[in-house]
């Protein structure tokens, strides 16, 4: 199985790489977040997950794209429902997008591990890509060890954010 795994931050793939790796899998992070906002949040996250990843010796891809302007003009449409009309969408399709052009078999996302994530939701667009793309999803509801993962990033010291998108 080649495992290419959405990335958001690295608090949240703590637990997930960790349960993946208990299978013998190996995920490749995959870092597409241009609806984190403002860019000292941003760099922040991504600074952070390059750091984790060299640490524990994880392949990680970064498609460094700030996109504030396409962002504001999405998420200004329906400030409310931003996360399921844009910010889901397009890192998800994108990552499907770049598991095609590269050769991976499975996709899945960090997202399905925050307790504050839509996650259903997610699960159910991410069935959806599957079919699109003829890419298996691999799914794990990561909930179950939001905890467990959470004070393994506080342990680590690694960058805890106080929110998981855009802060006005």
């Amino acid at each position: 199985m080649k495992l290419l795994m959405h990335t958001c931050c690295a608090p949240c793939s703590v637990y997930c790489i960790d349960t993946l790796r208990k299978e013998g899998i190996e995920p490749t992070l995959y870092w597409y977040n241009p609806n984190i906002h403002p860019y000292t949040e941003y760099k922040a996250r991504r600074d952070c997950l390059k750091e984790y990843a060299q640490s524990i010796n994880v392949q990680a891809i970064f498609e460094d794209e700030y996109g504030l302007d396409a962002f504001c003009k999405e998420a200004v449409k329906d400030l409310e429902h931003r996360c399921i009309n844009y910010c889901y969408p397009i890192r998800l399709r994108k990552t499907f997008e770049y598991a095609k052009e590269n050769g991976y078999d499975t996709v899945t996302t960090t997202l399905l591990y925050s307790i504050y994530q839509k996650h259903d939701l997610i699960k159910k667009y991410m069935e959806e890509l599957s079919k699109e793309f003829g890419i298996e999803f691999f799914y794990r509801d990561f909930r179950v060890g939001f905890w467990e993962g959470h004070q393994k990033a506080h342990d680590l010291k690694l960058y805890m954010q106080k929110y998981c998108r855009l802060r006005f």
